[in-house]
């Protein structure tokens, strides 16, 4: 199969390109399953297309508050954000905020008023909440899922539902045309390789019938090679530039 469209024929693609059916492939089922997913795994931690930007959805329960996090599912690799909970302080859309009594008064009618002061004024007062307010600072840890909210929890309901914004590994399982990625095919057959040629050399200059020798070094040394060039090629092609941080 040309195009993969699993793990299994992922599999048989990568071992074909290195030679089988036609030469044994010295390396064992749980040798090659290793290799895929340590390819998965570098593909979801550097590719633009392994992870996604999404929203989580979730509702405080009580022992969060006791707990004063929350824990995020293991498909999610980065939390940025969170909507904060509540209304806040300047903007919030209740009967006395700013914004409702300028839509009261001015904007009864569109036909005679123009929308620019109306968002300019938006503008400055999200300006004002910013500065006097700010975002809700959060913390992230990928390897444990526990994500902190350094907020007063106190003036929290348990049912309240709140929206994160993360980015989520996308799986392969879900999204098979993972699988037919050009780049991971040529990155796990240079592991599954690499693999095989550390088999072959603990028989190194072993005789074969015939008068051949096992040469499982340069086996070995052409699959670093491969896998040296393929992430250097990941980091100049296909990985996302790192963002500037100010402050």
């Amino acid at each position: 199969m040309a195009n993969p469209n699993s793990r299994d024929s992922f599999k048989d693609y990568c071992l074909r390109k290195l030679g089988a059916p036609v030469i044994d492939i010295n390396v064992s089922e749980e040798q090659v399953q290793d290799r895929i997913d340590e390819a998965l795994s570098y593909y979801t931690d550097y590719h633009f297309d392994g992870t996604e930007k999404a929203y989580f959805r979730y509702q405080i329960q009580p022992q969060d508050l006791i707990n004063r996090f929350i824990k995020l599912p293991d498909n999610i690799v980065g939390a940025v954000r969170f909507f904060p909970i509540g209304d806040p302080a300047v903007t919030s859309d209740n009967l006395f905020n700013i914004r409702y009594q300028i839509a009261l008064n001015d904007l009864y009618t569109l036909t005679s008023y123009t929308m620019v002061p109306y968002f300019s004024v938006r503008q400055h007062l999200a300006l004002f909440e910013e500065i006097l307010v700010g975002e809700q600072p959060i913390r992230y840890n990928r390897k444990n899922n526990v994500l902190y909210l350094d907020m007063d929890w106190n003036n929290v309901q348990p049912g309240t539902y709140i929206m994160v914004e993360c980015y989520k590994i996308v799986d392969p399982q879900t999204y098979p045309k993972i699988w037919s990625d050009r780049w991971l095919q040529n990155y796990c057959t240079a592991l599954i390789k690499k693999q095989w040629g550390e088999n072959l050399s603990k028989f190194q200059s072993m005789p074969l019938p015939g008068g051949m020798l096992l040469n499982g070094q340069a086996i070995k040394e052409e699959g670093v090679a491969e896998v040296l060039r393929l992430e250097q090629e990941m980091e100049t092609k296909y990985e996302m530039p790192l963002e500037n941080f100010v402050g």
